[in-house]
């Protein structure tokens, strides 16, 4: 697939949920965060972890590949997190001890429980923020924005900057395999050189964007507000009272769950 085809807006545009009202999907996808957030025990964001997935998989129809790569994405964050919490955290049982450079480090059941529950919110939080890229268009979200009376200066900014996103992220893959072509990466001294020609050559390919955009705005009689473009789809009841079943079932997991750990 092409670059343009291998983003998340092309998935947000083709998936299986595609028609599904935009504020079910928001509220299916935020809530799922804040139950991740708020949840004192390791199990509520697990189950949120896995069941999101699977509706991300399998309702949308994601592919696996897809959702893997976009889950490596927080995967060094978070492991370097859960490593400086695992033994730089107190409490509990000592469960590891050993010595790095002369310096000793220990693992206890207290910081091993706070370790998993971050690992845990982290993984489950982002598949609740994946689902929404992956299932809810941009313009859909601005229009939801622009629906709920948000600072109209707020939702230009992010229209614009959404638009840009794109363009530049295009022109820096051409611009690279341009000098991929020309043998610009074959050494260190090269590479360097080529990657500051490349921020040059975006700078002024900013600039240049930005002044047509001024441009074609103004001759399209732009007066300082920009409409957003997104259609809503119909709001099912059945969808909403999926949601909130979804929702509620995992609430009570959270609220059953949050005196379990699994190092005592």
């Amino acid at each position: 697939m092409s670059f343009m085809e291998e983003n998340l807006e092309y998935y947000a545009q083709t998936n299986a949920l595609r028609d599904v009202n935009c504020y079910v999907k928001l509220l299916l996808g935020m809530g799922a965060i804040l139950i991740c957030v708020v949840s004192p025990g390791p199990i509520a964001p697990l189950f949120i972890l896995v069941t999101l997935s699977a509706i991300t998989l399998l309702f949308a129809k994601i592919p696996v590949r897809v959702y893997i790569e976009l889950l490596h994405i927080p995967l060094i964050f978070a492991l370097s997190s859960v490593i400086v919490i695992l033994f730089l955290s107190g409490g509990g049982t000592p469960i590891l001890t050993f010595t790095v450079f002369g310096i000793p480090l220990t693992a206890t059941t207290g910081s091993a429980n706070l370790a998993l529950l971050v690992l845990v919110r982290t993984f489950g939080g982002m598949c609740g923020l994946f689902f929404i890229s992956l299932t809810t268009p941009m313009v859909e979200i601005f229009a939801a924005m622009h629906a709920m009376r948000m600072p109209q200066v707020f939702i230009d900014l992010s229209m614009l900057i959404y638009h840009f996103i794109f363009v530049f992220i295009g022109q820096a893959i051409a611009i690279h395999n341009a000098q991929a072509i020309r043998h610009g990466y074959t050494s260190f001294k090269r590479s360097i050189n080529s990657m500051a020609m490349l921020g040059g050559m975006l700078f002024i390919r900013a600039w240049k964007e930005a002044e047509d955009l001024v441009i074609a705005m103004d001759s399209r009689c732009y007066d300082g507000k920009l409409e957003p473009p997104g259609r809503q789809e119909p709001m099912k009841t059945s969808a909403v009272i999926s949601v909130v079943a979804y929702l509620g079932l995992c609430i009570a997991v959270a609220v059953i769950t949050s005196t379990m750990v699994l190092f005592r």
